[in-house]
């Protein structure tokens, strides 16, 4: 099987190549014609295409897209003249593109890391071409061959448990222990006890000496999920933890020495977290040493049909159905969807719809709206008419905000009253004060209500922004204004950019 195909459209360029990949030993498979060019990298599914030339060509074009619908990595030689045509590569899914000419150790280099680069993504499973995915790839390079804490962060569904198994499975500790440990499934009285084990007797159930996660990763990885989550009493004995490299069974006495390798992730602003007082600083700059950026799904929206194609493969292969694939006005609903949920929402969706599609491929018609319109807002809107009525919880927002507004005028007299004699006070007739209770719709605040014309993000972020305003910035006050969780708000605001 040919490990890399390389096309002969410049012969001074692709006959030397092939020598010294040979020589380097790799398996090669040079083909003439563009047709026999795809027909290779459908049969042998290589690890890498090389496009010797005639790079402007529309069936060389073709066959860059083509490569990566089936996953397959490309390398694009250049003319010094086609220079500008880079752009054009690299947005049809060319994985490299280097301008010629190109020393032969130089070249031999480049094939090697990009081959060693789609086999550490085939182990590991991550899909996609992107360059956000390459950069990721890049860094688990980078990153695996060291001991060094390394913290993950990214929205959840991104991917992160899969970046921790491949920094392990291409370690040095590969052959050791890989152990995750889900921080926020566990309460604060049994997760000590998880992570550091616990002696006979050490409290009340405890018939039996019990390892912890740390013990059990010796030598190996632990993968430290939502570390966001942990309370502040275990984060010290964390820390000690990752300081000395060793620790004390709960009820133990005597100190337990381990090697292991700690990776935490986090779908949490872990910063904003210690800002608050929520995450100890120390703790995060010695988890930090080394950063994985996981970005959303939104944000590397080409991936979509790779991860959409290999996903029908998978649920039609394993419920054993005949699925000829999507249709184009599906992937581009798809394409243009908000993922909220990321990859493991999209993962999902496919998996309900190769079982509940009616026919053999998936339409349009067969997309839930609710996916479709992204349907995760604080405050939905019922429209009748073109008229919005407002909430109960809106109506309490602003209630309490005007009464708030009431409490501070009051606050301002009773100061002017206490001023020195010299200060000279108004006094308004209460016959000219119209009565609050009849000037509630006008005085409501207008960012909050909804207006004709408003989408629902906007109509969000008004009232975020009115929540953080009337909290003066205190977020933790603001999101139980909101009646939400301070992480959705944490999200909120990054999205809306209400920094």
């Amino acid at each position: 099987m040919a490990e890399i195909v390389i096309t002969m459209a410049d012969l001074e360029t692709a006959v030397p190549l092939n020598a010294a990949l040979e020589q380097a030993g790799f398996s090669t498979a040079l083909v003439a014609a563009m047709d026999d060019a795809r027909a290779a990298v459908r049969r042998e599914r290589p690890d890498l295409l090389i496009l010797s030339g005639a790079v402007h060509e529309p069936q060389t074009l073709d066959l860059v897209a083509y490569a990566r619908e089936l996953e397959v990595f490309s390398l694009a030689l250049l003319e010094p003249t086609d220079s500008e045509r880079t752009e054009r590569l690299e947005r049809l899914g060319a994985t490299e593109v280097v301008t010629k000419p190109v020393p032969s150790v130089e070249a031999v280099a480049l094939v090697r890391r990009l081959v060693d680069r789609r086999r550490l993504q085939q182990r590991i499973g991550i899909i996609g071409q992107s360059s956000a995915i390459h950069e990721v790839l890049v860094k688990i390079e980078q990153m695996a061959p060291v001991s060094t804490t390394v913290l993950i962060q990214g929205e959840s569904g991104t991917g992160k448990e899969l970046v921790a198994k491949g920094l392990h499975d291409l370690s040095p500790r590969r052959g050791k222990p890989f152990i995750p440990v889900n921080c926020a499934a566990l309460p604060e009285s049994l997760l000590e006890s998880e992570l550091f084990g616990h002696e006979k007797g050490a409290f009340t159930g405890a018939a039996e000496r019990r390892l912890g996660r740390f013990e059990l990763a010796d030598g190996g990885s632990l993968f430290l999920d939502e570390i966001g989550e942990i309370p502040v009493s275990v984060q010290v004995k964390l820390l000690r933890v990752l300081e000395s490299r060793s620790f004390f069974r709960v009820g133990g006495v005597q100190p337990i020495k381990v090697d292991v390798r700690v990776i935490a992730a986090t779908n949490r602003a872990l910063k904003e977290s210690v800002g608050l007082g929520e995450f100890r600083e120390d703790l995060y700059y010695r988890l930090s040493i080394l950063n994985i950026e996981l970005v959303p799904l939104r944000e590397r929206r080409e991936d979509i049909p790779l991860l959409v194609r290999r996903f029908i493969r998978e649920f039609a292969r394993q419920h054993d159905r005949p699925f000829r694939g999507i249709t184009g006005e599906a992937m581009i609903r798809l394409i243009e969807a908000p993922w909220p949920g990321n990859v493991r929402q999209l993962r999902n969706l496919i998996e309900s719809m190769v079982v509940l599609a009616p026919g053999t491929e998936i339409r349009a018609s067969d997309i839930p709206a609710d996916v479709l319109e992204g349907a995760h807002t604080l405050l939905p809107v019922l429209v009748s008419s073109g008229l919005r009525q407002p909430s109960s919880q809106e109506l309490e927002f602003i209630l309490r905000s005007l009464m708030d507004l009431r409490l501070q005028v009051e606050e301002l007299r009773r100061r002017l009253d206490d001023r020195p004699a010299k200060v000279q006070v108004i006094e308004i007739p209460e016959s000219s004060i119209t009565p609050l209770h009849e000037i509630v719709p006008e005085i409501a605040p207008p960012d909050v209500l909804y207006r004709t014309g408003m989408t629902m993000a906007e109509v969000e972020k008004a009232t975020i922004g009115a929540a953080l305003k009337e909290s003066r910035g205190n977020r933790r006050q603001a999101a139980a204004k909101l009646g939400i969780g301070e992480r959705t708000l944490y999200r909120k605001i990054k999205e809306y950019q209400l920094e």
